[in-house]
């Protein structure tokens, strides 16, 4: 099981990257648990500056917009 954080304070963004990362493990048949953080303080802490940020098993793989489906799969696969 993969463990996926979605940082950011639970904009339209933030929401919309949780959705993504849940519809493309489905795909892909990976199960993932998906945990949104909204504490600014915790998010300071991952160095992330721009919201939607994103991290897989504990490493920040994306911050600031919405990412590409294939780069989501890129990060669940490894």
């Amino acid at each position: 099981m993969k463990d996926v954080k979605i940082l950011g304070p639970g904009c339209k963004r933030c929401e919309a990257a949780a959705e993504m990362v849940k519809t493309e493990a489905a795909k892909l048949g990976i199960a993932v648990t998906v945990e949104k953080v909204t504490d600014y303080a915790a998010i300071a802490g991952y160095g992330i500056a721009s919201t939607p940020g994103i991290v897989v098993e504990g490493k920040v793989v994306h911050a600031g917009g919405l990412p590409r489906q294939d780069a989501i799969a890129a990060w669940l696969k490894a």
